[in-house]
């Protein structure tokens, strides 16, 4: 551990599965927020505790003035990353930064899931070479909650950026790991998957995306998902699909596709309700019905992105989270801590691994017969 600790007491004695390591700092509303989220967090789970990392003589401050200094651990540490850093330049420089102790608590199984408002980038770096990659897995991804009309009020997509590229076989591993999550996530015993294109006849998309989309059919029994087949851009919001999997440029677009739209539609509609008194008078008649729209498509509710793929979980939340954003993403990591999402994520993609590999194979000998003639 390259970072000091102050007394141990709030979390020792407590199962892992019961702590969060939360890196204090690299937020963009800095520490206070973060701090604030966490006391909205415990405020919901009796049984949670947490390890915050940072300035010690700061975050005592704050964790006092919050009332929840019987129930946190805080690890000094004294650097930040910072949210123009290069991933190459955390890895080379990020050992007394917050980030880095925040992951060598999870590395050293003091708490279950980390959970920081950083640089995505340095946290995926440090994160691969602390936590290492899940056996099986090449590329890892990250998993965005998409608001929809099922009845859990989300899809789940993968991958929205973590990297830009993914074979076939990196897909089918998205595939299981994306099931593996919404059945953890968003209690789905059998989430439907679909594999993103841009049309669901079979003959469309990339050649990857078509032996892709064979070998996550054919994967659909061990994994204990249904797969629906290709879908198409239109359907990141329905109620026809549970888990949506795509390649990291793909996926990352699609985020900030859909953020941007929804940040223009909210400001459209507010200038429009705005715009006379009788608008206005209308408005406050249906201000109910219009709160209740809000708090369905508050991006806030579904702050959180997890790292798929490695051997213990870590979760991205939004760098300009507040308060209620950064309670959100805590409560998804007690959740996923408390189901033991990671032992369970590591047997699908194992799984996912043997098939993949099965199915070379079987690719490699039906070319060799084709070509002596067997």
């Amino acid at each position: 551990m390259t970072s000091a600790q102050t007394d141990t007491a709030p979390t020792q004695g407590h199962a892992a599965t019961d702590v969060l390591s939360v890196d204090a700092m690299g937020g963009d509303q800095g520490p206070a927020t973060v701090v604030a989220g966490l006391s909205k967090f415990l405020g919901d789970e009796s049984s949670a505790r947490a390890i915050l990392h940072g300035p010690k003589a700061e975050l005592e401050a704050l964790v006092a003035k919050n009332g929840i200094g019987n129930r946190v651990t805080i690890h000094d540490a004294t650097e930040v990353v910072k949210m123009t850093d290069k991933p190459s330049h955390v890895l080379r420089n990020g050992k007394k930064t917050s980030m880095w102790s925040a992951i060598e608590a999870v590395r050293e199984r003091q708490a279950a899931v980390a959970v920081s408002c950083g640089n995505t980038g340095g946290l995926m770096a440090m994160s691969m070479l602390r936590l290492r990659k899940a056996e099986g897995v090449n590329r890892p991804a990250i998993a965005c909650l998409w608001p929809s009309r099922n009845p859990s009020g989300f899809n789940v997509m993968l991958d929205a950026g973590a990297d830009i590229r993914a074979d076939q076989d990196d897909l089918l591993t998205y595939a299981l790991m994306g099931a593996s999550y919404a059945r953890n996530g968003l209690d789905i015993a059998r989430p439907r998957v679909g594999l993103l294109n841009v049309g669901t006849e079979e003959h469309k998309g990339r050649a990857e995306l078509k032996v892709a989309h064979e070998l996550i059919g054919n994967a659909a029994v061990i994994g204990d998902f249904e797969y629906v087949g290709f879908v198409e851009g239109g359907d990141l919001p329905s109620n026809k699909v549970d888990v949506i999997v795509t390649d990291g440029f793909t996926g990352n677009v699609a985020l900030k596709t859909g953020e941007g739209t929804a940040t223009l539609i909210s400001e459209l509609l507010r200038g429009a309700l705005t715009k006379t008194p009788w608008s206005a008078m209308g408005a406050l008649l249906a201000r109910g019905s219009l709160n209740s729209l809000r708090k369905r498509i508050d991006p806030r509710r579904v702050n959180g992105g997890v790292f798929l793929g490695l051997n213990q979980t870590v979760i991205k939340s939004h760098g300009s989270a507040d308060a209620t954003g950064v309670a959100a993403a805590l409560h998804l990591a007690y959740r996923l801590a408390q189901s033991g999402f990671s032992d369970k994520l590591a047997a699908r993609v194992a799984s996912a691994a043997s098939l993949a590999q099965d199915a070379g194979q079987e690719n490699e000998t039906d070319s060799l017969n084709t070509k002596t003639g067997k």
